[in-house]
């Protein structure tokens, strides 16, 4: 918790100094307008539902690199089961997609706990599959919905009382049930046991492969219901670039939230901020006129720079302990 609210005091230093910074400047604040407000909290919403997902398989030691590919494979095959109001009921298209989704996440749970292979390696090979097929089945062709489904469209890119976008609600729900999940349930505490030390959590009775597998599930499966967010949001789904370096960003969340690469440890309002911070730095590289190329910089520093004072408070509190 100490660390949430660190988080969250760095992320409205950084919206006081840019807004200050940009008030000076030109005497604007875009930043801190009711119309970028409601558009990066749909972003905070979409970005936080993936930064969920990949913080249950860091949490246990491994990590997911295929969410973007995950996220471009699901978008453009609701797209083309729909086929612009002319294909399929999305009663049965919304299912289907989320149980591809589940299928690759069983997929990668099975090699991960039952092969034996590193979540690196499993992941990463699924990252240039999954891209692969959506890219081959579609004929690198973009899809969209053309003007149907205006009411689902709503999901995406819809609001509540006109000022809270839908996708941030469904964030707060699903944070709620996450953080229900591993903050109150047994399972979530053998989670972050298995995550800690697999070897003692195995002697302990605790089933880990049954938990790894439900970490890739669930990971999948949030970033399916996430791709189809972000189906409904954009105009048209391009399978080369629909949710590219959306794994990074889901990383950046969930690590920046206190996530250990290392397993073990992490808190779901820690992840959420974690997340707002993300798209909070996207959104400053826009608003002070950073050139786009340096997006990608700036997002790595805050990276590194947050692992890196997260390793050097852990050896304090280590030291710490040791001497006490």
């Amino acid at each position: 918790m100490r660390k949430a609210l660190g988080l969250a005091a760095l992320l409205a230093t950084l919206v006081v100094l840019t807004s200050a910074w940009e008030y000076f400047r030109d005497g604007t604040l875009s930043l801190l307008s009711a119309e970028n407000i409601r558009n990066q909290l749909t972003w905070v919403g979409l970005f936080g539902i993936l930064s969920l997902g990949q913080s249950l398989v860091i949490i246990t030691g491994g990590i997911d690199l295929s969410v973007g590919s995950v996220v471009a494979l699901v978008g453009c095959s609701l797209a083309m089961l729909l086929d612009s109001g002319k294909g399929m009921d999305p009663a049965l298209a919304i299912p289907i997609v989320l149980g591809l989704s589940v299928l690759i996440g069983v997929w990668h749970g099975f090699l991960v706990s039952k092969v034996r292979l590193q979540p690196f390696i499993v992941t990463l090979c699924g990252l240039f599959l999954y891209r692969g097929a959506a890219r081959f089945m579609t004929g690198d062709r973009s899809q969209g919905f053309g003007g149907a489904y205006a009411g689902l469209r709503e999901l995406g890119k819809g609001f509540v009382f006109e000022n809270i976008p839908i996708p941030f609600l469904f964030l707060i729900g699903l944070a709620i049930l996450v953080g229900a999940f591993l903050h109150l349930s047994p399972q979530g505490r053998h989670l972050f046991a298995l995550g800690a030390n697999e070897e003692s959590a195995r002697f302990s009775g605790v089933n880990t492969d049954r938990l790894k597998m439900a970490a890739y599930v669930l990971c999948s499966l949030l970033s399916g219901w996430a791709a189809i967010l972000l189906a409904f949001k954009v105009p048209s789904i391009g399978s080369s670039d629909f949710g590219n370096f959306y794994e990074l960003y889901a990383i950046a969340g969930a690590v920046l939230g206190g996530c250990s690469l290392r397993g073990g440890s992490g808190h779901i309002l820690g992840i959420a901020i974690g997340a707002s911070l993300i798209v909070l730095l996207r959104n400053i590289v826009v608003i002070l006129g950073i050139p786009s190329q340096m997006e990608y910089v700036v997002i790595g520093s805050a990276i590194l720079i947050g692992v890196g004072l997260d390793e050097v408070f852990s050896r304090k509190r280590q030291i710490r302990t040791r001497t006490s």
